[in-house]
């Protein structure tokens, strides 16, 4: 793979998939934990081996409690990585 050019599908070999929040509202995350989250996203992205983002999906949970209604989001990003890092513990 070329440093020069982008990644391109075919060099891709391994994929880890990063959630930032959550929709449990029974469980909320706190600061720390959503720091922690964003902290690896942007390792994986910016460490080497460089990862792009090759798909994200997003979630959306919707509560009422009382008169009041509460909405949570919880997104997961797909991360392509040319080969898996050796830093990433899964």
């Amino acid at each position: 793979m070329n440093p020069d050019c982008k990644t391109h599908y075919e060099d891709i070999r391994f994929i880890k998939t990063i959630t930032l929040g959550s929709i449990n509202p029974n469980h909320p995350l706190s600061e720390e934990s959503k720091q922690q989250q964003a902290a690896l996203l942007n390792r994986c992205l910016n460490e080497s081996p460089k990862g792009v983002i090759i798909g994200k999906d997003i979630s959306i949970g919707r509560y009422a409690i009382g008169e009041h209604e509460l909405t949570m989001e919880q997104t997961t990003y797909h991360i392509g990585f040319p080969r898996k890092p050796i830093w990433l513990e899964l």
